[in-house]
């Protein structure tokens, strides 16, 4: 079950009556379609709209429905179990589902035992409802064996137009990771494909490759991010290779290699993002290293590369410091003055390119307890508790040095209870790993994680952030004083605005509102900076919302 892009979405800060169809809060307008009355699966992901239809996946139990809805009325007109032919008798996996150019494909896998390989295929689905005959094959990726067969991850473009798949696992007998990496079109033809083995050496002291994020530009070129560190303990240092790997249309995609180096530093992870204007920007988080050449793998601040695709040259590289203000937000005050650094449990959530070339970088702290599993082998439960706590807003000017920087205080957690076997997709182990977006599993939504985290809306050149609090935290932005969200069915919205200097200022319904629906923040679409379609619920009651800016 695979990788949603994770994101929140807008909520209600009004005291008007949830019955109404229409609220108008400041300038964010919030209209709801029809209630859902069909019980065949809970929304876990807003597809996308075409056509005046909006396409939604279901999930029951372990069974996922598409849903149809006129794009007006936000009305229910189709509910379609998702039922995957057979591919020599084994039965597919659903792994995801995107729509391409107005067509909504179903992506599935199958792993075949006796020829090692792990299969990817796509079937499309009809604007009524009906699964195609046609399934079209899109990965035979060997691997060592089935318990490392690895993952597959996926990327849409801006446009919708093309679909970034790769696929990596571990070869534990070659001290090694394979990772292919394909670009599709909206016809899931394949335009490119490049595989790559990479070794590992026993003689590197605390190795470690991380594939951290690709992406797809608007000229159908494609990028690929990887950082491999290890510390050569002969000359006391730490040795970091930071590469991208772009892959250019007009180049016929040969693989071109884009070093970034620096020294006295190490790479904690990093987000990619490719703009209109031919450049692509590396975000992400950075730790100091010692005399003897060990990372002390705590943050010590943020960092920006950005790179101009028609040279290939890194035209900037800027490692930012946390300000003595943000730490003491983050750590306390006691632990800031000691210079104490932040603890590494905070990952890039969005990238945002503002108005005059800079960025503007949220990074929420972000884990997960797993708990003791109840039952034996295929029938044990297990609990996993979803942490999503503050976020770091981090302003950089043009040339990637900071702005301003302040933190958005909240305490979120949900616990959902899954199958014990299968619980995670096998992202790496034994030095590598796979670290791409921020998002929950699809089997895990609809049951609590969905409500966590928060949306940024940038427009008209002001942050947004909008997110699920509990209502006792009404006109509080101090992190000392905020009380966790413990039952997100009684959450209350909560707005944060940012000025120019990053200064806050926190909006909240007047009153709280008994029976008001809730935002299921994990389940949207974003049509544009200005629009986006919703999900709301409140125990058995389920709308689709539409809000606009």
């Amino acid at each position: 079950m695979k990788k949603l892009l994770f994101v929140a979405i807008v909520t209600l800060l009004s005291g008007i009556n949830l019955s109404q169809a229409q609220y108008n809060i400041e300038n964010l307008k919030l209209t709801y379609g029809e209630e859902i009355t069909d019980e065949k699966g809970t929304i876990v992901k807003i597809i996308g709209e075409s056509n005046d239809k909006i396409y939604a996946l279901g999930l029951k139990g372990k069974g996922y429905f598409l849903k149809i809805f006129t794009s007006k009325e936000m009305k229910l007109v189709s509910n379609k179990p998702i039922e995957l032919p057979e591919v020599k008798d084994k039965e597919i996996e659903f792994e995801e589902i995107f729509m391409l150019n107005g067509k909504v494909f179903i992506i599935g896998s199958v792993y075949q035992s006796k020829e090692k390989i792990f299969k990817l295929v796509g079937v499309e689905f009809s604007e009524d409802g009906k699964l195609s005959k046609n399934m079209i094959p899109l990965f035979e990726a060997e691997v060592e064996k089935k318990s490392r067969r690895g993952d597959f991850y996926f990327k849409t473009s801006a446009d919708e137009t093309k679909l970034l798949a790769m696929h990596a696992s571990l070869f534990g007998k070659e001290d090694a990771m394979k990772y292919d990496l394909k670009l599709f079109d909206s016809s899931l033809t394949t335009l490119f494909s490049n595989t790559e083995k990479v070794s590992f050496d026993d003689n590197k002291k605390d190795f470690e490759f991380t594939i951290s994020d690709f992406d797809v530009n608007y000229r159908d070129d494609a990028f690929l991010v990887i950082n491999e560190s290890y510390r050569d303990s002969k000359k006391k240092e730490q040795v970091e290779k930071f590469q991208v790997f772009a892959f250019k249309k007009a180049n016929g995609y040969k693989k071109e290699i884009i070093d970034i180096n620096f020294k006295g530093k190490e790479i904690i992870n990093c987000s990619m993002m490719s703009t209109n204007n031919d450049k692509v920007q590396l975000v992400g988080f950075y730790s100091s290293v010692r005399e003897n050449g060990k990372a002390n793998r705590e943050l010590k601040g943020i960092f920006n590369a950005t790179i101009d695709i028609n040279s290939n040259i890194n035209d900037n590289l800027k490692f930012n410091e946390f300000d003595y203000a943000t730490k003491v937000k983050l750590l306390g005050e006691r632990k800031a003055k000691k210079g104490k650094d932040v603890k590494p449990y905070y990952k890039i959530h969005t990238i945002i390119e503002k108005n005059d070339g800079g960025l503007i970088i949220l990074s929420e702290e972000r884990f997960i307890y797993v708990g003791q599993t109840q039952g034996i082998g295929p029938f044990g439960l297990t609990p996993i508790t979803y942490y999503t706590n503050e976020i770091i807003v981090t302003c950089l000017k043009p040339d990637g040095s900071l702005e301003w920087s302040n933190v958005v205080a909240k305490d979120q957690n949900a616990t959902a209870t899954v199958a014990s076997l299968g619980m995670f997709g096998a992202g790496g182990n034994g030095g590598f790993n796979v670290a791409i977006g921020v998002s929950f599993q699809l089997g895990v939504m609809g049951k609590g994680p969905e409500y966590l985290s928060a949306i940024p809306i940038y427009a008209d050149g002001q942050l947004n952030i909008i997110f699920n609090d509990n209502k006792k935290n009404k006109g509080i932005t101090d992190m000392d004083e905020i009380k966790t969200l413990g039952n997100y069915n009684n959450a209350v919205p909560t707005l944060f605005q940012f000025d120019n200097q990053g200064k806050i200022t926190r909006k909240d319904p007047e009153e709280v509102i008994k029976n008001e629906l809730v935002i299921r923040p994990g389940v949207y679409y974003r049509k544009s900076n200005k629009e986006f379609i919703i999900y709301a619920s409140r125990k058995s009651q389920d709308k689709l919302g539409r809000m606009t800016l």
